[in-house]
């Protein structure tokens, strides 16, 4: 893999007010560790931009010269302003081009599947990023994944997967990357006017049957019972009076 040159100095101090006046004259802060001591550094913003458009996202081989010699580095992280994304901050981690890195890469769709073209079905894909393990010149752009054979229930897993020599994929072989599924077909609710319609419909069908069935009603059927009367509307009957008390011996009678 071709390492991009890019220069960098070296900047004095972490205040805010510094840093942002370096992103007013169009550097980037950055800061460069691993291997080696940590130092605080400021990229030309134009030059970055242009190492990052050689390759796909972050996985680039970057000679890093600086004040205190030359790295081999990577894109460890990247700071973007949350409104206009412009680059606030990138690390640098130097590496060895002779010990294996983990890393992921792109998983980049190729062909048109049948099963989306003919079958009308939808293509779903699950798996946009893998992990690999390589040496830092092994790292591919991206690993391309063929649709062109996949029909509706069809898939396409990690151990399906087609990748140079010496890159080891750090997935489960049965991980699905893409997959072909059917079409879900959405019944639309019926409009205003069809419903208005459909129910005055109903209506007198519900009318007709019950007549209909009352003309069909054989001759000499029995009648259906009468009605039970309300109980709850009968008056009822007046309690029965008390007596009076039996009066004792030479009790009074009470006046009336």
């Amino acid at each position: 893999m071709e390492q991009i040159p890019l220069k960098a100095e070296e900047r004095p101090t972490e205040k805010r007010a510094f840093l942002n006046q370096l992103r007013k004259q169009g550097r980037v802060p950055a800061i460069l560790y691993g291997h080696g001591p940590t130092l605080g550094l400021a990229v030309v913003e134009r030059d970055l931009l242009k190492a990052l458009r050689t390759r796909a996202g972050t996985n680039v081989l970057i000679k890093l010269e600086h004040p205190k010699g030359t790295d081999t580095v990577m894109l460890k992280e990247i700071q973007h302003h949350v409104v206009h994304h412009k680059i606030l901050h990138v690390d640098f981690q130097r590496i060895s081009l002779k010990e294996k890195i983990e890393i992921k890469v792109a998983v980049e769709v190729t062909g048109e599947a049948p099963g989306v073209k003919l079958q009308g079905g939808v293509l779903e894909h699950l798996l946009r990023e893998i992990s690999i393990r390589c040496l830092p010149t092994k790292i591919p752009d991206s690993v391309p994944v063929d649709v062109s054979h996949l029909e509706i229930g069809k898939h396409i897993s990690v151990g399906d997967l087609a990748v140079p020599e010496g890159v080891e994929i750090l997935h489960a072989p049965d991980q699905i990357i893409v997959h072909i599924v059917a079409p879900t077909k959405v019944e639309e609710p019926p409009k205003p006017e069809e419903a208005a319609l459909a129910s005055e419909a109903s209506e007198p069908e519900v009318i007709a049957r019950g007549k209909k069935e009352e003309e069909e009603k054989p001759e000499g059927a029995p009648a259906k019972p009468p009605a039970l009367p309300d109980r709850s509307r009968v008056p009822q009957a007046a309690a029965p009076a008390k007596p009076d008390p039996p009066k004792k011996e030479g009790q009074k009678e009470p006046k009336k």
